[in-house]
């Protein structure tokens, strides 16, 4: 599928009834600490795919 096609469909409407519900689902005080663990995970994948590259590159020399 390509990701223009599902960029399409989503638009400013329903991106306010997804925020709408994750507001009445996890509440307004647990949005933050959903955020952090999230950001937390990013880097954490960040890190360890730079550390793979890095690898390959030790590798090849």
């Amino acid at each position: 599928m390509d990701s223009n096609i599902i960029l399409g469909i989503i638009g400013p409407n329903q991106i306010i009834i997804i925020l709408v519900i994750v507001v009445l689902l996890f509440g307004a005080k647990k949005i933050p600490e959903l955020m952090k663990g999230v950001g937390k995970g990013i880097k954490e994948f960040k890190d360890a795919t730079g550390k793979e590259e890095e690898n390959k590159k030790d590798e090849n020399k």
